[in-house]
């Protein structure tokens, strides 16, 4: 996945990929260290299983995405990009209907959009889906639920201490759900 903070990124994955990808974020480890390399290691693991996995991250920029779209050449296995192209007004004001940890701070919301570049075939993605905003709105609501869970990933709650989210990662295949 691909997209700010509050675009919608964790809903689309519970409406398209939660029942068929494994799904991984370093939200669930909000207090760990090396969050990153973390997930770079559950994103290998869960492939050399066989397994097919959504990283439902911001990913904004190429440098970001590169080690998992690495991850899965070596691997062998296709990735697939899903850029939400949802608007920074519209990721403002679900990010301001948040509360508690849910809410992300201003800063980070800006700075990801400042980093934010849509993902491309040239990056090593096999495909890559837009998934556009319409009529000004958000092409999707935010995620409902308790705050802990908003924008948490909430199709994941039972993932493994050492599992990952942001790019559609799925073995044997180039056709995704």
């Amino acid at each position: 996945m691909v997209g700010l903070q509050a675009s919608g990124k964790s809903t689309w994955v519970a409406g398209h990929l939660a029942g068929t990808h494994v799904v991984v974020s370093k939200d669930h480890w909000p207090r760990a260290r090396h969050r990153e390399a973390r997930q770079q290691r559950v994103v290998a693991e869960l492939l050399a299983e066989g397994r097919s996995v959504v990283v439902d991250n911001t990913s904004p920029s190429v440098a970001e995405r590169a080690p998992l779209i690495a991850i899965a050449a070596a691997a062998c296995v296709p990735v697939r990009a899903v850029f939400l192209d949802v608007p920074l007004g519209t990721c403002r004001e679900r990010n301001d209907a948040r509360t508690g940890a849910a809410r992300v701070p201003l800063v980070g919301l800006h700075a990801a959009a400042g980093r934010l570049v849509a993902p491309t075939t040239a990056e090593g993605f096999t495909e890559v889906t837009v998934v556009r905003a319409v009529g000004g709105e958000g092409v999707l609501p935010q995620a409902a639920g308790p705050e802990e869970e908003r924008g948490r990933g909430t199709a994941a709650a039972a993932i493994p201490e050492g599992s990952i989210a942001q790019t559609c990662l799925r073995p044997g295949s180039a056709a995704q759900p």
